[in-house]
C-alpha cells in the first residue's frame, strides 16, 4: 500500500500572522464579543456585500436569530429543502412553524418549481440553501415571493467569496449566514455572520443577538441604561476568535482561488473514473461563480458509495457522504 499521509475531510485555514492577532486580543481591554477585531471583520464583510453583516458563534445561531426574527408561529407554513444540514430547518421548527420540505436538483439547490408547487395561502417564508458554493436560480424564486408577500431567508454557511449572475451569495434572502466552522472556506474554529439585507430587520437583530436587551442602544450612547425588551440568547463571538479570522476575511480571494485549483485537480483525476461508472460530479451552476466549497459526486447505484468510501479510506482519504434528506 502507497506510504500516504491521512487526508482528512478538511484542514481548517492557517495564515501567518494569525496567531499574533490572538495574542494580541487576549492581550487587550476587550476580549468579549463586539470588540475591535469583530468590528473590523464586520466592517470588511459589509464592505464586500453592501449589506449590514454582525458576527455570531456560528451559522446555527444566525439561523436561530432569522427564526426569532420571523415570527414565524405554529400557524405558519415554511418552505425548506430537505437536501440540507439540520440547523436550516431546526430553526423554524423551533418556533413551531410547520416545515414543508422541497425537493433539489442535480446541483443540491431547492428550485423554483418545488417553492410553487409547495406555495399555499399559509406559506409565511421560503429558505434555501446555498449548496457547496452554488445557489438556486434566484430570479424567479424572488419574483414569486415578493409578489405572494413571503420572507426568503437564505443559508449560505458555505457560499462566502461566491455569486448569482455577479451579485454575491448572502444578499438575496431578507436575511442571510455564513459560516466559519473549521470545515469552511475561512474559519475561525467556530462561528458564523448574521447578513441583515432587509433594514427593518436590523434594530430588533441587535436586541435579540444581544441577549433581548438594547445594550447595543446604551453603547452608542442612545439611552442611559440597558434592560430587557425582547427575547433573544447571548449569539455574540468572542473577539478573540474574530481576530483569527480577520485575515482570513482579507485573503478570501487566494484562498478560494487555491481551493478551486483543487477542485479542478480532483476533477481531470477523479472525473474520468466516475464517469467510467456511470456517475457525475456536481458542477456549479453556469449563473454562478462558485467558490469550489465541496467537490461532490453522484454514483448511479446504492452500493458503490460505501465501496467508495472503504476504498479512499484504506488510502488514508476521508471521503463521507452528504446529508440524510431531512423527510426522512
Amino acid at each position: 500500500m502507497p506510504n500516504l499521509s491521512a487526508i482528512p475531510f478538511s484542514r481548517p485555514v492557517h495564515l501567518k500572522g494569525q496567531n499574533e492577532l490572538v495574542v494580541q486580543s487576549l492581550g487587550g481591554d476587550h476580549m468579549s464579543g463586539d470588540g475591535p477585531f469583530t468590528k473590523s471583520c464586520e466592517q470588511q464583510l459589509s464592505k464586500r456585500l453592501g449589506s449590514s453583516v454582525k458576527l455570531v458563534s456560528s451559522a446555527t445561531h444566525a439561523l436561530d436569530m432569522m427564526g426569532l426574527l420571523s415570527e414565524v408561529s405554529a400557524n405558519d407554513e415554511v418552505i425548506c429543502p430537505s437536501f440540507t444540514f439540520v440547523s436550516t430547518a431546526n430553526a423554524f421548527a423551533l418556533r413551531g412553524a410547520q416545515i414543508k420540505f422541497a425537493d433539489c436538483d442535480l446541483s443540491g439547490n431547492i428550485t423554483f418549481k418545488e417553492i410553487e408547487r409547495l406555495t399555499t395561502s399559509k406559506t409565511k417564508a421560503v429558505v434555501t440553501m446555498n449548496y457547496a458554493g452554488g445557489s438556486p436560480d434566484y430570479e424567479p424564486i424572488l419574483e414569486f415571493c415578493r409578489s405572494k408577500n413571503i420572507m426568503i431567508y437564505e443559508d449560505a454557511a458555505q457560499s462566502i467569496g461566491a455569486t448569482y449572475k455577479g451579485r454575491a451569495l448572502g444578499t438575496f434572502g431578507d436575511l442571510g449566514c455564513f459560516s466559519f466552522h473549521e470545515t469552511k472556506n475561512i474559519n475561525c474554529g467556530e462561528g458564523g455572520a448574521l447578513i441583515i439585507n432587509n433594514k427593518k430587520f436590523h434594530a430588533r437583530a441587535e436586541i435579540i443577538r444581544e441577549k433581548g436587551t438594547n445594550r447595543s442602544q446604551f453603547m452608542q450612547g442612545l439611552v442611559d441604561k440597558y434592560s430587557w425588551v425582547d427575547i433573544g440568547s447571548s449569539f455574540l463571538m468572542p473577539d478573540m476568535a474574530a481576530a483569527y479570522l480577520l485575515p482570513q476575511i482579507e485573503q478570501l480571494e487566494l484562498i478560494n482561488t487555491k481551493r478551486g485549483n483543487d477542485w479542478h485537480t480532483y476533477l481531470s483525476e477523479l472525473g474520468p473514473l466516475i464517469s467510467k461508472v456511470g456517475g457525475e460530479f456536481i458542477a456549479p451552476p453556469t449563473y454562478n461563480h462558485t467558490n469550489h466549497h465541496i467537490f461532490a459526486f453522484l454514483l448511479p447505484r446504492a452500493d458503490q458509495r460505501p465501496n467508495f468510501i472503504k476504498h479512499m479510506r484504506a488510502l488514508g482519504v476521508t471521503t463521507p457522504f452528504h446529508y440524510i434528506s431531512l423527510h426522512n
